[in-house]
């Protein structure tokens, strides 16, 4: 009975931050205000910004490429390389978990 007791007690209390510290960063990294197609593309890198005018030319709008399918970029001629690649980070960017950084559109 006594040990019931003190796992139910054990359980309420807070556990602290091992490291003493919470997690800040002196500076946030930098991200694109408007992102687009040539934006992302060149965020991705990897040679991906290659396609810039045809991905513009066919689908147009930076939403719609959110949303694109393997067998549409295929059509318009991406290799298979550059596809995954942008398929993956459009995956991120849906989430929430990767945006293309300010300093990496040097174009």
């Amino acid at each position: 009975m006594a040990w019931m007791q003190i796992l139910n007690n054990a359980k309420a209390i807070p556990i602290p931050n091992p490291y003493g510290f919470l997690r800040f960063f002196s500076k946030s990294s930098p991200f694109a205000v408007k992102v687009g197609i040539p934006e992302f593309l060149i965020g991705v890198g990897n040679g991906a910004e290659t396609h810039v005018a045809k991905l513009e030319a066919e689908i147009g709008d930076f939403q719609k490429l959110l949303v694109t399918r393997t067998l549409k970029l295929k059509k318009l001629g991406i290799p298979s390389k550059h596809r995954k690649l942008i398929l993956k980070y459009a995956h991120k960017y849906r989430l929430g978990l990767w945006r293309p950084r300010a300093d990496s559109m040097k174009a």
